[in-house]
């Protein structure tokens, strides 16, 4: 697949810039040779070989980026699904979700707003990676209330600045294609965070708190480790100094032809990373140009993902501990009844099905579903309302009948929740690679695509400023959660209803 990207990209350049032979490298020639190959209707040897080596590329491309979002984020699942062991009982476990979210945002609120230049990836994932393994640490090793929150806020900081730099990361590689192959499987390994942590601390919380989180603070160091050693380098597979296939053509043909400089005879100062040679001249997005890039963003995207998610985490937080019902017995329920045991196992069964149908819908790129329609990017945000919704009314007034005459009715009703809160885990998660791949894929602008820098800061910025959408929705969310529970349980002890009095 990369081969005949790479061979068709290629020879669009060399069609647009006549001089590009005189000083084509190696591989160069080689894609074309091997192009007007295939043309000829005849694949030779070397080209077979060639397509393999692109075939390995693309699996540690996707392999690289799938560590790197469930490294990053299944720390995050790790504390919230620790919260019970983590805190004393008098002590509110929402405190723990706020810890966990709150120093998130304001990494993704502050670095991209806040900083300027080059982003200097290397020292920002070892920064990442230390701080993860020191908040972790932090939490293992001090049994005081305060060490505890410190700990899991700097781990949260560090969750947060580290998705907004791979996601940064993922615009650093073309053509297009490939920089899409990258943001899916990291949405992937994010999706996939949720089922690895809660399975992780399943395994080791028998072990307590200082052993089990303590093991967990070495997780981080697989990031530098998949970045250094698996990780394959932009160059690899941009072949032309045109950075993008989707420049104009008059843009396209006013570029010299510059072939990427290797690792080897990178310029001084540039940055790794770096989609084609930097000029050697500073350049650094201003307010006023981050307010130009950022305005466009907040309906297109911003807007859905903060719905999207205040919906999502409001359901899970305050609607879900609500849809409780009595447990089955083996004689009327067969198979519920080997599921259900007690009256706490219906919230445990939700957040499975809920995390499992995240990662399934994470995971929808990269395993080949075409990616949503631009103007479709709202629709799991619609959806997602008329779910928080028709779950709202379960809860609080039964869409069957309840008490003895409705006993019938209790499979039926468990069933329909199953089923939304499956739906709810696809709308989230479709939301957010749909959201993120559609940003990576957007074209520079005609007015600045002539100075590669800046046009790599403009890209860079634009994806990571959509990151505390998802972040803030989440944190509006913890403060719905708690009276839309405390309503809900009411509303049901009014109707005779009083399992949720029992937890």
């Amino acid at each position: 697949m990369v081969a005949s990207l790479s061979s068709s990209y290629t020879r669009s350049s060399f069609e647009m810039h006549p001089t590009a032979p005189t000083s084509a490298t190696a591989s160069e020639r080689s894609l074309l040779r091997a192009s007007q190959n295939a043309d000829d209707g005849f694949v030779d040897e070397p080209l077979q070989s060639e397509e393999k080596g692109d075939r390995r590329l693309m699996f540690r491309l996707g392999l690289s980026f799938f560590l790197f979002g469930l490294v990053n984020n299944v720390l995050y699942v790790i504390i919230l699904s620790a919260a019970l062991d983590l805190v004393p009982p008098s002590t509110p476990k929402g405190i723990i979700a706020f810890c966990n979210i709150a120093p998130a945002l304001v990494a993704k609120v502050g670095w991209p707003y806040v900083l300027k230049g080059k982003i200097r990836y290397e020292k920002r994932l070892m920064g990442c990676c230390l701080l993860s393994a020191f908040g972790m640490l932090v939490v293992a090793f001090f049994d005081s209330l305060f060490m505890r929150l410190l700990g899991i806020s700097l781990a949260s900081f560090s969750s947060g600045l580290g998705e907004l730099t791979f996601l940064q990361l993922s615009t650093t590689y073309a053509p297009p294609p490939v920089a899409g192959h990258s943001v899916g499987y990291f949405a992937s390994g994010t999706g996939a965070a949720g089922l690895v942590g809660a399975f992780l601390w399943w395994e080791v919380r028998g072990l307590g708190v200082r052993i089990g989180v303590g093991l967990s603070s070495l997780m981080p160091f697989i990031i530098p480790l998949s970045y250094y050693f698996l990780l394959p380098t932009p160059s690899t597979f941009l072949q032309s100094g045109a950075a993008y296939e989707d420049f104009s053509t008059a843009v396209a043909t006013s570029m010299p032809y510059t072939p990427l400089p290797t690792a080897e005879d990178q310029l001084p100062g540039e940055e790794e990373g770096s989609l084609g040679v930097v000029p050697k001249r500073s350049v650094a997005l201003s307010a006023t140009d981050k307010w130009r890039l950022v305005r466009p963003l907040l309906v297109r995207y911003m807007l859905p993902l903060f719905c999207v998610y205040m919906f999502e985490y409001t359901i899970n937080q305050g609607i879900a501990p609500t849809l409780l019902y009595p447990v089955p017995t083996p004689e009327e329920h067969a198979f519920l009844s080997k599921i259900i045991h007690s009256v706490r196992d219906y919230y445990p069964l939700w957040q499975l099905v809920y995390q499992t149908t995240v990662f399934l819908s994470r995971s929808s790129i990269s395993i080949g579903v075409p990616p949503l329609p631009a103007k479709l990017l709202p629709l799991p945000a619609i959806i997602q309302a008329f779910i928080l919704a028709i779950l709202a009314f379960e809860s609080a007034v039964g869409i069957f009948p309840s008490g003895p005459s409705g006993t019938d009715f209790e499979a039926w009703s468990i069933t329909i929740v199953f089923l939304l809160i499956s739906l709810e885990g696809i709308c989230g998660g479709s939301a957010y690679v749909n959201v993120f791949y559609r940003i990576n894929q957007e074209t520079p602008s005609p007015d600045t695509a002539h100075d590669i820098e800046r046009t790599r800061q403009e890209r860079e910025f634009k994806i990571g400023s959509v990151g505390f959408a998802d972040s803030s929705g989440i944190l509006f969310a913890a403060i719905l959660a708690v009276p839309t529970e405390v309503a809900l349980c009411r509303q049901q002890v009014s109707r005779g209803k009083l399992l949720c009095k029992g937890l």
